[in-house]
């Protein structure tokens, strides 16, 4: 951790010295008000507005996120339609699911962005890496739905988040903080902002999380954030901006409850050793040269520095002989070492023909990585069932290896306007991988050293029409890629189960329509093919193991509409309803073709209710009702349940109904506010899953009624 902090401090110092202050031109920028309007990276990493972008999009602006004054990130993502980060804050500790044009699940489906950029590389996905960014440092979110391959990269085939790190401040300004609930969880922040000259502006924001003793046994956890960014100008044509994210995160890993747990309100963890500890580091430098009113270049270099060590839940396993438990089980640690060296360019030029721009770039991320995993005996308690403590089995490896990952890239975007009303957006990149796999156990675990490569080549077409300036359609053809993770694809081999890129093409037309300030429409239709689908079983030990599922289809409406019958009520409701297909799929020798997939719930949404009121110039009051919405779903393809009747179906969760409110008072430099989660004491799980050797489902318990407040003191 000292030298994160003494590479903080050393480049902060650097900055600090630098004579020119960064300063954009103001006159391209847009109003407050017209935020929603205008996506910085939402598929160019340009500026761009709502209408000129042939693709579902939906931007949580500043305005929002300090409305909402959300303690964790699904607060702000699951109020966009058809996104669905499955999340309990009364035991994940923001370890998360995520769905969106997909079942809920742990797939690289989904690209996290910060300004634009990835904070992982490709193939060392981690579906819980929001909790390796600092949340109080966003000054908005955008959503981008659907394969963005073409410009970001692969695994964005559900969709793109990208936050938006705040700007310096104009004046001098910062906020104090702080934050608890009686879900055990603590926390304080702080900013500070300011361009002291003009030739200078910084931005600092960082906060600290601490939970004990919340409402699910073993469930403590504890974290630090802190971002720090500097902009300035070089010159008059040349901007230069840094940011440097440092996360040290520590969790329990309570695991998720058995049915009789579930309903009868024994919220006991079935173990207290389980945990994951994760510390990230990011720099990131970004020049931009204007060349001309024509032309811009965007020079980016990236340092990445991260490693997770888990001793998870989910790989325990309990022994048993003709069904009773014997009292041992296996486990496993393991850690997960990368560090990242990344450039990339990006040039756009303006051309007088119709309207047109070109966008041309490459990039370049070179990802060491080092893995290893090793079993753990279980000892079980016979009587309770609980895992009672554990025994690192050293030198008994899963796996042990290092990896050189090299991605490579080209793309294009080309747009054009052959008459006002119609924008054409076309674009194609090339991918190229390569991982160097150096088995360091030779001959006792795991394949011999490998070099494998992976390719693609991912188009999209989209257009634009706009009836006006406040409404318009869309349609757009686009692919998506991802290839095999690296422990993934290393440890499935060891199976004799080897796994393929999976490609999906993904179909889509929307439209939006916003009058004046009283109504507001959004809506996409979408179909999604996908190949090579990759999905995770149980094997006959009871181990989980990862697979291609042949070829899916998930498919659906979206739709987000927000009215205001007066200045003071809005009234929002964000929905989908989609289904998710297996269309051909064989495990086992059986075939299950033609059959909806697990965890994918047809209807998502969230409605709210929000009346403001400004008493004065000083003093302004909001109060917020929720509503949030899960459909039901299978929990599983092959799991089969027996009715009290005698009759047998398919194991499934009912979905839930939740309903929270928000209330929040401002008093000058002061804020105060109150959120009442679950207002009805709903039991209900925030993913659930059919466990095959319990022939039950095992639930992630969501949060009972609880109460959150927080305080922060604004200058």
């Amino acid at each position: 951790m000292k030298q994160y902090i003494y590479a903080l401090l050393l480049v902060a110092s650097q900055i600090l010295s630098a004579q020119e202050v960064y300063r954009k031109k103001t006159d391209s920028i847009p109003s407050e008000e017209m935020l929603e309007e205008v996506l910085v990276t939402s598929a160019s990493r340009e500026l761009q507005k709502r209408s000129e972008v042939p693709g579902s999009i939906a931007t949580i602006t500043a305005k929002t996120i300090k409305e909402t004054k959300a303690f964790g990130i699904d607060q702000l993502v699951n109020q966009v339609p058809g996104v669905f980060m499955s999340t309990s804050r009364a035991a994940s500790n923001e370890q998360h699911f995520m769905a969106v044009r997909s079942p809920i699940s742990t797939k690289a489906l989904f690209l996290y962005l910060e300004d634009g950029l990835q904070i992982r590389p490709t193939s060392v996905f981690n579906h819980n890496a929001l909790l390796e960014m600092n949340d109080i440092s966003y000054g908005r979110v955008e959503v981008l739905k659907g394969p963005a391959s073409s410009i970001y990269g692969s695994e964005a085939i559900g969709g793109s988040f990208n936050f938006i790190t705040k700007k310096p401040s104009e004046k001098l300004s910062g906020t104090v903080g702080f934050q608890t609930n009686d879900l055990g969880l603590t926390r304080y922040e702080f900013e500070l902002s300011d361009q002291p000259s003009k030739k200078f502006g910084f931005y600092l924001g960082g906060h600290y999380a601490d939970r004990q003793d919340g409402p699910i046994e073993h469930s403590d956890y504890e974290k630090t954030a802190i971002t720090f960014k500097t902009v300035h100008n070089m010159n008059e044509s040349t901007n230069w901006t840094a940011v440097i994210d440092i996360v040290d995160y520590r969790s329990d890993m309570s695991g998720s409850l058995s049915e009789a747990d579930y309903t009868g309100g024994n919220y006991e963890s079935d173990q207290t050793f389980t945990e994951r500890e994760a510390l990230a580091f990011r720099i990131r430098n970004t020049v931009d040269k204007f060349w001309n009113d024509r032309n811009k270049t965007s020079f980016n270099f990236i340092i990445r520095d991260n490693r997770m060590d888990q001793n998870p839940s989910y790989r325990i396993r309990q022994f048993r002989n003709q069904g009773q438990l014997t009292g041992f089980g296996s486990g496993e640690v393991n850690s997960n070492q990368f560090r990242s060296f990344v450039g990339l360019i990006q040039h756009k030029l303006d051309f007088d023909f119709a309207n047109s721009s070109l966008i041309v770039g490459a990039t370049a991320d070179y990802s060491p990585q080092e893995y290893i995993s090793e079993t753990t005996d279980i000892f079980v308690d016979t009587a309770t069932g609980r895992n009672t403590g554990f025994r690192i089995n050293s030198g008994d490896f899963i796996l042990n290896y290092e990896a050189d990952i090299f991605n490579y890239a080209g793309f294009f975007q080309y747009e054009i306007s052959l008459v006002d009303a119609l924008k054409i957006t076309a674009a194609l990149r090339y991918d190229g991988f390569e991982y160097d796999y150096d088995n360091l156990v030779d001959g006792i675990v795991g394949v011999d050293d490998a070099v494998d490569n992976f390719n693609n080549l991912t188009p999209k077409l989209g257009l634009n029409y706009n009836f006006t300036d406040r409404s318009g359609v869309y349609a757009n053809y686009s692919q998506g890629f991802t290839p095999p993770q690296v422990s993934t694809l290393y440890r499935n081999r060891n199976e004799l189960r080897g796994i393929k890129p999976s490609r999906y093409h993904n179909y889509e037309i929307g439209g939006y329509f916003a009058s004046s300030s009283t109504l507001k429409l959004d809506a996409a239709v979408y179909l999604l093919e996908g190949e090579n689908t990759l999905i995770t079983l149980r094997d006959e030990n009871d181990n989980f193991f990862n697979t291609n599922a042949g070829n899916t289809r998930s498919y659906g409406v979206e739709y987000g509409v927000t009215w205001m019958p007066i200045k003071a009520i809005s009234i929002t409701h964000n929905g989908s309803y989609a289904m998710h297909r297996y269309i051909e799929f064989f495990e086992r020798g059986v075939d299950y073709s033609d059959t909806d997939r697990e965890t994918a719930p047809n209807l998502l949404g969230t409605s709210l209710i929000t009346y403001r009121k400004n008493f004065s110039q000083d003093v302004g009051f909001s109060i917020t009702a929720e509503h949030e919405l899960v459909g039901d779903y299978n929990t599983s393809f092959e799991g089969q349940v027996e009715n009290d009747d005698g009759s047998i179906e398919t194991a499934t969760y009912d979905g839930h109904n939740v309903f929270n409110l928000r209330a929040n008072v401002s008093y000058k430099g002061f804020e105060i506010w109150g959120h009442a989660l679950n207002i009805f004491d709903e039991l209900y799980a925030t993913r659930a899953s059919f466990n095959q050797f319990r022939g039950e489902n095992s639930f992630t318990i969501g949060n009972p009624i609880a109460f959150h407040f927080g305080a922060r003191y604004n200058f």
